[in-house]
């Protein structure tokens, strides 16, 4: 699976920004002021993401030590007694076609669904859209910091049985270590379990349906797939929730100071 690269990013930025520049001249109405609200806005979320793939191009990594760190999370979480993700991943290889499902989720779900997610939030509750988008910008800053202390994921210990689901049924994000779409040895935070966390968090929160709380499933499931896959670690997705969790508190201290002041 192929991302935009930072420079079709900035071209989406400015093609975005002329879209808004040209309909703030016609005539109002309801319609031109969405339209050019909507041009704005996705020349901002571009704008970010096109920092956020220049910024993953920096030579700032440690590569160094990631499989100690590695080990050390294993040790971690052995000393709290918490199940391992073999577990999980072994009941997902008996059998086959829930090993292709996971895979399959782990691969495709995540972007997808933050973009319907801050499309849908941006057309149907515009007064919250501002909070969640910025909680994952801030989310998504704080994992591209803590990523330069490389982290290997769990299929990078073969040694304890862990199984690349992706070399093994395809679908791979990744290509030969330092390479691909992402990097393969920032496993802590999860990126995968913090937006999927925005997007269940995010529906839960503002929407009024009694349907709200099946959307909660998508981190759940996400958190699942990320550790039967054998590319995150629990520890992994605790520090990605927990990461969203203080930048919204961020964003609403910021709003409060604002609105104090």
């Amino acid at each position: 699976m192929k991302w935009l690269t930072w420079d079709q990013a900035a071209l989406i930025v400015v093609a975005s920004t002329a879209l808004g520049l040209i309909l703030r001249k016609l005539p109002p109405s309801s319609r031109r002021r969405f339209a050019t609200e909507f041009s704005f806005e996705l020349a901002r979320v571009s704008f970010l993401y096109m920092l956020w793939r220049l910024a993953m191009k920096l030579p700032l990594d440690q590569p160094a030590g990631a499989i100690e760190r590695a080990r050390s999370i294993v040790a971690f979480q052995q000393f709290l007694r918490i199940p391992d993700e073999l577990s999980v991943q072994h009941f997902v290889l008996h059998f086959d076609w829930l090993a292709k499902i996971t895979n399959f989720y782990y691969a495709v779900f995540h972007v997808p669904a933050t973009i319907v997610f801050l499309v849908w939030l941006f057309i149907r509750h515009r007064d919250s859209y501002p909070h969640w988008r910025n909680g994952l910008a801030l989310l998504t800053a704080a994992c591209l910091v803590i990523r330069y202390i490389r982290v290997a994921p769990p299929r990078f210990l073969p040694e304890l049985g862990y199984v690349d689901l992706a070399t093994r049924y395809g679908l791979s994000v990744y290509g030969p270590v330092g390479t691909g779409v992402s990097d393969q040895f920032a496993a802590m935070p999860s990126i995968h379990v913090g937006w999927a966390a925005v997007v269940s968090l995010g529906i839960i929160s503002v929407s009024s349906s009694k349907w709200r709380w099946a959307y909660g499933l998508h981190l759940i499931f996400t958190v699942l797939a990320v550790a039967a896959t054998g590319n995150h670690w629990w520890a992994d997705s605790a520090a990605a929730i927990l990461l969203l969790l203080i930048a919204l508190w961020i964003d609403t201290s910021v709003r409060n100071y604002s609105g104090n002041t």
